[in-house]
């Protein structure tokens, strides 16, 4: 299944059910009167937040929805049921843009329910228009259209870590070591054209497309890749002993980061102001421990939380598992 982090969907609340013309005809009411009942409202309009990542592929066949309509009123003065309310599940963290609006509605807890919109009222059976001048009433009224629009859902990942970096700086490997995830690896750019999640003793992190210089304007997977990491609490990020330079490398994100930041004005809540922690990874790659070393403390002068790891040394990841598990609780 594709993963899918942005759609289009059409949606209805229910129309009104129509009120009715009926009569009384009880055996000892020889003169009967009005009976006709009003029409039940329209269903409503939800949408609910699960936690299932996946949750909008559902909805690339099919992208028109509408809630139940109301039922016509009845004979006996019966009004009408309730059109059946609809209830869209959409992942956590769907940002929900009316098209006609331009209100936006998000979803941020597992479960939370939002209506978005209301259903027609029904109509008036005959009895409602009874009155001294009028015993013998014949109107009646049609239900109410519900309320109906086009909406643009966005998904933007929640996520406790957000692993960030380079292509192949080791993210998807790191997702695979900490959690049972099975996030594709591979040797080249862009393994991960998707974000891949991993549950972490309670914990959620977030493995997230790569970076490029550009990224911010939308070169290679960049607005993806940045739109994902908005919400998430902390950042992870990964920087290889592959790289010829490391810092270099680190400084490349950190300036997407920032520009990303000035280009929608986040200031003291942008990606740049987040907890980070980084860990040179791969040192399996490092030339000998004394460059491992130097690393170590040339990053230290940046960032006081600096770890290493090798995915092909078990203590490294234990270790690193304990401290970003003290960190998150403790944050």
């Amino acid at each position: 299944m594709a993963f899918i982090d942005e759609i289009i969907i059409h949606a209805e609340a229910g129309r009104g059910g129509d009120g009715v013309v009926r009569w009384r005809h009880e055996k000892f009411i020889p003169k009967g009167g009005p009976a006709g009942g009003d029409g039940g409202r329209g269903g409503d309009f939800y949408v609910r937040a699960v936690r299932d990542i996946n949750a909008l592929a559902r909805y690339q066949a099919k992208r028109e929805f509408s809630a139940g309509r109301g039922e016509d009123g009845k004979g006996k003065s019966l009004h009408g049921k309730k059109g059946e309310d609809f209830f869209l599940e959409l992942p956590v963290g769907s940002v929900i843009t009316n098209l006609g609006t331009e209100e936006k509605r998000q979803l941020l807890s597992e479960g939370e329910t939002i209506q978005l919109l209301r259903g027609g009222y029904g109509g008036y059976g005959n009895e409602h228009f009874k009155g001294p001048d009028n015993t013998t009433p014949r109107e009646w009224n049609p239900g109410q259209e519900g309320e109906k629009g086009d909406f643009f859902i966005e998904l933007e990942l929640f996520a406790d870590i957000g692993l960030v970096g380079l292509p192949s700086a080791g993210k998807s490997s790191l997702l695979n070591a900490l959690t049972k995830s099975r996030a594709k690896v591979g040797d080249y750019a862009f393994t991960t054209l998707d974000p891949n999640l991993g549950d972490f003793y309670g914990y959620v992190i977030a493995d997230i497309p790569g970076l490029i210089k550009g990224a911010n304007e939308g070169k290679g997977l960049g607005v993806k890749f940045l739109r994902h990491i908005k919400r998430t609490k902390m950042l992870a990020h990964l920087v290889s002993f592959e790289n010829p330079d490391m810092l270099k490398a680190y400084g490349e994100v950190r300036k997407e980061l920032e520009k990303y930041d000035q280009k929608l004005d986040l200031a003291e809540n942008g990606l740049a102001r987040k907890k980070e922690v980084v860990i040179l990874s791969k040192t399996d790659m490092a030339e000998n421990e004394k460059a491992v070393k130097n690393a170590v403390k040339e990053f230290k002068n940046l960032r006081p939380d600096v770890f290493i790891i090798s995915l092909y040394d078990d203590h490294s990841v234990k270790e690193l598992s304990s401290i970003l598990s003290a960190i998150l609780k403790n944050s």
